[in-house]
């Protein structure tokens, strides 16, 4: 939210507001200084929202429900809605996966992200089965790339072996770690820098909708979607573990 530019004193109503049902997610929608986009902010009271969710019959689906709502609802006011969620998997992504139609991992190139990513794929095959059986993942996109790192390089060929991945990588960028407390976006901020031209180049991949094939062996078809097998785990969360010890593997010899 900051790094959209909107100032937290003008916010009156967020996304917490609409996942407890205090307002539709219609009212808590706020433009922005970007041309185009509009955001439904988030606050520090976002924190308590899984805590007083958890108890509720629909927790997993309020996000949703909020969006596709008849009345009150906004999916249908624009040509993409973009959930960002937290770096953890809780009631707060679950969410977000229920409502989601695709999933766009980004990725550190460093080895417990790739555990991380494990976990991830668990959990989306268990949405796909309980709630979202459309939900598929679009691609992953390596982040915080150091080229200088052998690790990196190895990270990154493990999970180009096994998934989707888009080409463009996004790189340590000092201005990318100074937009957000200028509260800017990057291309804002400064759009020459390697950073924001990493970030431009990867939403023009999403829309021509670009990413390196998935091998056959690990995914279902041209989705790149985590699919589940009979009386075994999905395929996608079995690469993501393969991909996590070798990756391992190749730490423990760098070390």
């Amino acid at each position: 939210t900051s790094g959209s530019g909107v100032p937290r004193g003008t916010v009156e109503r967020s996304v917490y507001d609409v996942l407890l049902g205090q307002c539709t997610a219609a009212e808590a929608v706020m433009t922005t200084q970007v041309k185009g986009l509009d955001i439904i902010p988030a606050t520090q009271d976002l924190v308590a929202a899984e805590l007083e969710m958890v108890d509720l019959p629909d927790r997993a689906t309020r996000l949703r429900d909020a969006l596709h709502a008849s009345t009150g609802g906004v999916a249908d006011r624009y040509k993409f809605v973009i959930l960002d969620c937290p770096p953890s998997l809780g009631l707060l992504t679950v969410n977000a996966l229920v409502a989601a139609d695709r999933v766009i991992v980004p990725l550190q190139c460093e080895y417990f992200a790739l555990e991380g990513l494990t976990h991830l794929m668990a959990t989306i095959d268990r949405i796909k089965g309980a709630f979202n059986a459309e939900l598929a993942v679009e691609g992953v996109v390596l982040t915080m790339f150091d080229g200088r790192n052998s690790l990196t390089h190895q990270v990154a060929d493990e999970v180009r072996e096994h998934f989707r991945v888009y080409s463009t990588v996004i790189p340590r960028n000092v201005r990318l770690s100074e937009a957000p407390s200028h509260g800017l976006p990057a291309l804002l901020y400064d759009a020459q820098s390697r950073g924001a031209q990493a970030y431009l180049g990867l939403a023009r991949e999403v829309l021509d909708g670009n990413t390196s094939p998935a091998p056959e062996s690990t995914a279902n078809g041209s989705t790149g979607e985590a699919a589940p097998t009979k009386g075994g785990p999905a395929k996608g969360e079995a690469a993501a573990s393969r991909a996590s010890k070798r990756a391992a593997k190749a730490e423990a010899k760098a070390e």
